[in-house]
């Protein structure tokens, strides 16, 4: 039910921000898109990545919109010099799957369309925690499943039941990240191999290097070990950051400008994170919170994304219905950015 009023609110939304006041009011100059996996069989994977009817969908979307999709670097410039004559989107893909290879770079060749991949150093060395994938294989190869870590038992015999349990454990580790850890003993007592999933699921190194000579590609940082940063002592926040980069940079022989915070969201990355990303010598951080970019004065080290999980979504997202809505909330004297 929850899932169907959002999808209904969505689309409603997306209706609303059509209106030529709104789509005038809230233009923005630009927008930064988030992806994770682009998936071919969108249901055996229990819809935890994107599709690939929505993907083409969005890069349909904004090239019919007028939208000029653009590398980083090239968006970055354009709003650095005011650049009027007309709107940019910017592709990310986080963590370094192969169907982002696989599946999503054809489809992004056809249309010409330039991305950025930010990559965890355990991804390419298979030590990440990917405790996502862990949890997402645990529920397709079991029809009851024990998260004694939660103290719960769900019995899930068909994709909607085992979509919706998998959820459930899902939004428990995103309330504190550090539960993650706790899932370890469940997966070894299932038989179940994080370095397994890594290899599985991620680029290696050969595929890596490949992939940042190709013309569309940029390569960014994500960290050595995917942690939420905010859950670190500084020290060990700074370690992730710094030596992911000089861990990129010297496989790739290129300078690394950019980074993507891990979970992105307000409780896995703030204030600090940005001083640290800043410091280790990136240009640029982006995160997981909702918005567009209006100009240049914006915060370069906590740069907000669109994330979509549906058509209506991502146009409702892409609109500025939101943006009004905030705007509706806020002080008369307070105005969106242009």
């Amino acid at each position: 039910m929850n899932h169907l009023l959002k999808s209904c609110l969505f689309y409603g939304a997306s209706r609303i921000g059509e209106l030529a006041f709104i789509s005038q009011r809230f233009a923005a100059r630009a927008a930064i898109i988030s992806f994770h996996e682009i998936q071919r069989d969108f249901q055996s994977e229990l819809m935890t990545g994107t599709s690939v009817d929505l993907f083409e969908y969005s890069i349909d979307w904004l090239q019919r919109e007028g939208w000029s999709i653009v590398s980083f670097d090239e968006c970055l410039e354009k709003l650095a010099n005011d650049d009027q004559s007309g709107r940019y989107a910017v592709l990310t893909f986080d963590d370094g799957y192969r169907d982002n290879v696989s599946v999503a770079l054809p489809i992004l060749e056809r249309h010409n369309a330039p991305f950025m991949m930010y990559v965890p150093t355990g991804a390419l060395t298979r030590s990440m925690q990917c405790w996502w994938l862990a949890l997402r294989r645990l529920f397709l190869s079991r029809d009851t499943v024990v998260i004694e870590a939660l103290g719960r038992k769900f019995h899930c015999s068909d994709i909607r039941t085992k979509t919706s349990a998998l959820a459930d454990v899902i939004r428990w580790v995103h309330e504190d990240y550090r539960r993650a850890a706790l899932l370890a003993p469940t997966f070894k007592q299932n038989g179940i191999s994080l370095a397994a999933m890594n290899d599985e699921y991620f680029l290696d190194e050969r595929e890596l290097i490949k992939l940042a000579r190709h013309p569309l590609a940029s390569i960014g940082g994500h960290t050595s070990s995917h942690p939420a940063l905010a859950t670190l002592d500084r020290s060990s926040a700074r370690t992730e950051l710094a030596d992911n980069r000089a861990y990129l940079e010297n496989l790739l022989q290129f300078s690394v400008r950019h980074v993507a915070y891990p979970y992105g969201t307000l409780g896995a990355c703030g204030r600090r994170e940005e001083d640290l990303a800043s410091e280790v010598g990136y240009q640029t951080a982006v995160t997981t919170q909702q918005g567009r970019l209006y100009n240049d004065k914006v915060n370069h080290f906590a740069l907000p994304r669109i994330g979509f999980h549906s058509r209506s979504s991502f146009t409702a997202r892409m609109s500025g219905i939101f943006e009004a809505v905030q705007a509706l909330h806020r002080p008369r004297s307070s105005v969106v950015p242009r």
